[in-house]
């Protein structure tokens, strides 16, 4: 039965992807995609190294710094505002299954907007910039975090709530004392992990005009200038390589 059941998926998985192949309408590769390719990797290996910094004007550096700072103040305003929508979404932090469903379809309706879709609509109501940058990270990260967090709540021991609850703490001393030491290395964690994410998002944000370094990256493909793309991507791969590193390290000591 249970090898029937394999074969049923197997062959609806298999029946999906043909149908989603067949409703892509390929009409070959343009003549100007070798070109192009070879072009950007030969400015990965000769970049314009004169553009990493530049006494006036916008260089690599403060692009990449404009990146970690959009990306670092996003994940904090949602790390601070994932909370409350958390533990409303939390099965065993309310008395009411409805109370915890509405704080998850809450969750699920922010996280279904793209990044880039709520970057669109803030720099129409903000203009282009890192701000808006900034709002579209930390209004769509809440969505993906309050569940992780939510998550977390739901599968810590409750075993120290119920004794703190038998002693006679309320239930705000519950929280502090009980709930709260549990949940947030958890909680740490998965914020670095969303910076780690967060990161890349707003690396492609600014080719939109949410600031960052994806700005002059898309002015230098407009421009065809390779050797500055070249040196724009070395200076986005070695910045997420090391953020990846240095948050995995704190990740692995909190958890």
């Amino acid at each position: 039965m249970k090898r029937l059941r394999y074969w049923i998926v197997a062959l609806l998985v298999v029946a999906i992807y043909i149908w989603s192949f067949t409703g892509i309408e390929f009409t070959g590769i343009k003549e100007t995609a070798g070109e192009i390719t070879v072009a950007i990797l030969k400015g990965l290996f000769n970049p314009d190294w004169g553009y990493v910094y530049l006494p006036e004007g916008e260089d690599l550096l403060r692009g990449l710094l404009d990146t970690l700072a959009i990306a670092f103040l996003g994940t904090f305003i949602t790390a601070v505002l994932t909370v409350p929508f958390a533990f409303w979404a939390a099965n065993n932090m309310s008395g009411q299954s409805w109370i915890s469903g509405s704080g998850k379809f809450v969750l699920t309706l922010v996280r279904v907007f793209p990044e880039i879709v709520l970057a669109i609509m803030f720099i129409k109501a903000v203009g282009p910039g890192a701000f808006a940058g900034v709002l579209a990270l930390g209004l769509h990260s809440i969505g993906m975090l309050g569940k992780l967090f939510s998550e977390a709540i739901e599968n810590m021991d409750l075993g120290p709530t119920e004794a703190l609850t038998a002693t006679g703490a309320n239930r705000l001393q519950t929280l502090w004392f009980a709930v709260i030491p549990q949940v947030l290395p958890e909680f740490m964690s998965f914020t670095l992990y969303r910076f780690e994410i967060n990161v890349r998002s707003a690396a492609i944000l600014g080719i939109i005009g949410a600031g960052g370094i994806g700005t002059p990256l898309i002015f230098a493909l407009e421009a065809r200038s390779w050797d500055r793309v070249g040196i724009i991507l070395l200076g986005i791969i070695v910045m997420v390589t090391l953020i990846d590193i240095i948050s995995g390290y704190i990740r692995k000591k909190l958890v």
